[in-house]
């Protein structure tokens, strides 16, 4: 073992590993309750999910392991799993199954990318503010969905604000929809606002999140998940956690529905339609195309953020990634192991994998091999035995771990410089439209966009990457295509 992953070498020993995979595994496990809530919205079965979480997270941090010899875990990427439930099924109206192939040729992209030189490019073109206004822009994206889903918002508007109701415009004559109201969609004149808190499961939310929050300001090992777990706890004596377990909540019933979403992405509904309206290609290329570049440089960011403070990664091996194709460093290994998740969770029925920030609660426990991501694998496959407890945890233990999760990935703005306007303004509309628009594609759009327009206007066009204005030029004719369909 002390070979193989060169524990000596690394200043480490196995009963450090092993602390340091249960370490980032309790930091990490709140995603086994979070993940099948915000894809069981889509439509699918919340056990698969549940299951094709642990499979794939196994699956990558195995090789993150055993292969790039790492201590990094990997799991459904939060953010990545909400731009897949509220941005592209929701919002852009695709099913869930073509969804799954979406991510299935982003994981296929990626590992294009990771064995060649395109990754230097993608790495190189993208200006690093950009990048930063990308991450903290999903942050807040995901913070405004926790606020969402924990019902603290409540939304206004008067009739002349309606735009549509059922997709139809709305008739002020019309008092009766024979098959009930659907959807409604109003313009600008929607007035958000926060809710009285009068209903149990409000209060419950409430507490969660004041109880995470102290949980993690004062830097309580798995605080997030011990919030969600003591919030439903809470919950049972207010009458919002139901601890009746129901009958089809097992393990043989989870594997059962698994074969809902297994392959899914190659079905007729999946792989199948994704390509088969003409209309709808460019939209399908930006959306994977956003998939792809959230999913890069989130894990680029963890990689690099931790790695050079501990010497996981060196600096020769970074500059290794931008000069050479193939698997030279540890850090081409890991980017592939992160590609190859994402393709693993696909098949099973999961949305992209990522690396975790929370990996680095390990590290700094001493983790410095792939032994660490070995514990946490095993760990993770003995967390199947958790299944049942999906039927009882109520969204409003959920919805605080989302909160927490989105603050914290805000930290990036303070890398920006807000005072350079130049700067400033394609970060903001990169993150807030983001957050606002309710769409990490349109918030990546605008950044971009914005962005090429200052450079110009600054006479400082030699400065743009021309993938920056190719993917700009893309934008632009989506959002046409969008408006003239």
């Amino acid at each position: 073992m002390d070979k193989f992953f060169k524990l000596k070498e690394s200043g480490t020993t196995v009963g450090t590993e092993i602390g340091a995979g249960v370490t980032t595994f309790f930091a990490m496990s709140y995603i086994l309750f979070v993940n099948p809530q915000i894809l069981g919205q889509t439509g699918m079965p919340q056990q698969a999910v549940f299951l094709a979480t642990i499979i794939a997270s196994v699956a990558g941090t195995l090789v993150m392991g055993l292969f790039a010899n790492v201590p990094y875990a990997l799991a459904p990427g939060m953010g990545l799993n909400a731009f897949f439930t509220y941005t592209v099924v929701m919002g852009l109206g695709f099913t869930w199954q073509e969804a799954l192939a979406l991510v299935f040729f982003c994981g296929i992209i990626n590992i294009i990318i990771t064995a060649t030189k395109i990754r230097k490019m993608l790495i190189t073109a993208i200006p690093n503010n950009l990048q930063l206004a990308i991450s903290g822009g999903i942050g807040a994206f995901i913070a405004y969905a926790g606020l969402k889903n924990a019902n603290f918002l409540q939304f206004t508007s008067s009739s002349d604000n309606i735009l549509t109701i059922n997709g139809k415009a709305y008739q002020a004559a019309q008092s009766v929809f024979h098959h009930g109201v659907s959807t409604v969609v109003a313009s600008g004149g929607v007035t958000p606002a926060l809710q009285m808190f009068n209903s149990p499961a409000l209060v419950l939310a409430l507490i969660g999140l004041v109880l995470t929050v102290i949980l993690k300001v004062k830097k309580v090992p798995g605080a997030l998940l011990i919030g969600i777990l003591a919030t439903t706890v809470i919950g049972i004596p207010m009458g919002v956690t139901d601890l009746h377990l129901a009958s089809d909540y097992t393990i043989g019933a989870s594997f059962h529905q698994l074969g809902t979403t297994f392959l899914a992405a190659f079905s007729a509904k999946g792989m199948g339609s994704l390509f088969a309206e003409h209309n709808r290609i460019i939209l399908v290329l930006m959306t994977i195309l956003s998939f792809s570049l959230s999913d890069t440089f989130d894990s680029l960011g963890t990689f690099i953020g931790t790695g050079r403070q501990t010497g996981i990664f060196a600096g020769e091996k970074e500059l290794a990634l931008e000069q050479a194709p193939g698997f030279k460093s540890k850090l081409d290994k890991a980017l592939f192991a992160d590609s190859i998740a994402t393709g693993v969770g696909s098949i099973f029925g999961t949305s992209n994998l990522t690396t975790y920030v929370e990996s680095s609660a390990g590290i700094g426990a001493g983790g410095r091999t792939g032994l660490t991501s070995v514990v946490v694998s095993i760990l993770f496959l003995i967390s199947s035995l958790a299944s049942p407890l999906l039927s009882i945890i109520p969204t409003a233990a959920i919805a605080p771990s989302l909160i927490l999760v989105g603050i914290m990935m805000m930290s990036s703005f303070s890398q920006i410089p807000w005072s350079d306007l130049s700067e400033a303004i394609p970060a903001f509309m990169t993150s807030f439209i983001m957050a606002f628009a309710y769409n990490i594609t349109y918030g990546i759009a605008a950044g971009f966009i914005f962005y090429c327009i200052i450079k110009t206007v600054n006479g400082k066009v030699k400065e743009i990457h021309p993938l920056i204005w190719i993917v700009s030029g893309l934008f632009v004719i989506n959002f046409v295509v969008l408006a003239l369909v």
